[in-house]
């Protein structure tokens, strides 16, 4: 788990833009867009200004303070947004039930996003009952779907849209999936373990081809299994440092002393800083709030968190309380997430300390490419 003083970069620090049907559960980790950013005035985090440079060749080394600016190496989709304005190509975005409210705000980027609903229903035994109104409409036009798996129930009443929206003579299909949902907790270290996140690749792999050619499929951050095995918060480090490393940061790792693992700082020094733990998904969070303790114990004056996918199965954000200063033992000051698990946003939404960052502006530029 990496951590940074002063609050996080633009949310979407690692978006992948892959081609299928050459897609494998290894090849899931490439990314291809990299854009050199400014962040500016980020004091007010709600009003952060960020600038792109032409030149990539560019440091900016003045971060002494919380309102210095800084250059960034961003693997992001936002690295097509200035090609977007000049080169607009006309999408049709179809969403899942459960990302509506994202579609929505994707389409409120830009005029060149079609809004079309699925009727979603089931037949009594279960199964589900699924009609695309108009599709014959949809032929020549570049298509996307906006999917959300969050459970196999929902991954299962969706692949046959995905696998049909192909086949209907689109000039394109792209696949926008913000959250990778599987792996996050396999293991394959007997015989036996099953690698599921492999099979849902294998899935994503044979979507048919359209008109245009294989699929494009766009999502955030996948957690990287064989990166963190043995130290995942040194598995953290290894995703973002790249495009933290113009911050001073502090690296925490879990230890075995006995029995038992806790977590320690690596390296940096957290006294006098507001810190913001960084990782690309949270569950229970108890490796967060782990790491919470320690950097409350060695000095931080205020500690926030960002990660990209706030999972929170059982309502474990609860376990996330709001320091209203002067307290960052014991709760967070601010808690950044993105809207890529929309039912988390549901519970979690003007619920201090979470923050929502959306993804719709990258999702909105990475269409355009």
């Amino acid at each position: 788990m990496a951590v940074m003083p002063l609050p996080p970069p633009f949310p979407a620090t690692s978006t992948k833009l892959l081609k299928l049907p050459t897609l494998s559960h290894s090849s899931l980790f490439r990314s291809n867009f990299i854009t050199k950013c400014e962040i500016r005035s980020f004091e007010n985090h709600r009003n952060w200004t960020i600038e792109h440079f032409s030149n990539m060749n560019n440091n900016n080394n003045n971060n002494n303070n919380n309102n210095s600016s800084f250059s960034s190496s961003l693997v992001s989709a936002s690295s097509a947004s200035q090609h977007a304005m000049k080169n607009s190509k006309k999408v049709v975005l179809f969403y899942s039930a459960e990302t509506k409210s994202l579609a929505y705000n994707i389409a409120s980027e830009s005029d060149a996003i079609e809004l079309r609903s699925i009727s979603w229903g089931k037949f009594p035994d279960g199964f589900p009952n699924i009609f695309i109104p108009n599709a014959q409409g949809i032929r020549g036009q570049h298509v996307a779907f906006l999917a959300s798996f969050s459970s196999p129930a929902v991954i299962f009443e969706q692949i046959p849209v995905i696998y049909a929206l192909p086949k209907l003579f689109v000039a394109s299909f792209t696949l926008v999936l913000p959250f990778f949902p599987t792996g996050t907790s396999e293991r394959m270290e007997d015989e036996g373990d099953i690698a599921t996140a492999f099979t849902l690749a294998r899935l994503l792999s044979n979507i048919p081809i359209s008109r245009g050619g294989p699929t494009s499929l766009v999502t955030f951050d996948i957690h990287a299994l064989q990166i963190s095995i043995a130290f995942p918060d040194d598995g953290a480090w290894k995703r973002f440092h790249k495009q933290l490393q113009h911050f001073p940061t502090v690296v925490c790792a879990k230890v075995r002393e006995g029995d038992k693992r806790i977590v320690r700082i690596k390296e940096g020094e957290p006294k006098g800083r507001h810190i913001v733990i960084v990782d690309d998904l949270v569950q229970s969070g108890g490796t967060l709030i782990e790491c919470q303790k320690v950097l409350a114990a060695h000095g931080a004056s205020k500690i926030s968190a960002y990660v990209t996918h706030g999972i929170f199965p059982n309502k474990s954000w609860e376990r996330f309380g709001h320091d209203n200063g002067g307290n960052p033992e014991t709760a967070f000051s601010y808690f950044w997430i993105t809207d890529s698990c929309p039912l988390t946003v549901k519970e979690v939404m003007h619920k201090p300390p979470f923050e929502v960052l959306s993804l719709a502006s990258s999702i909105s530029a990475s269409l355009q490419i």
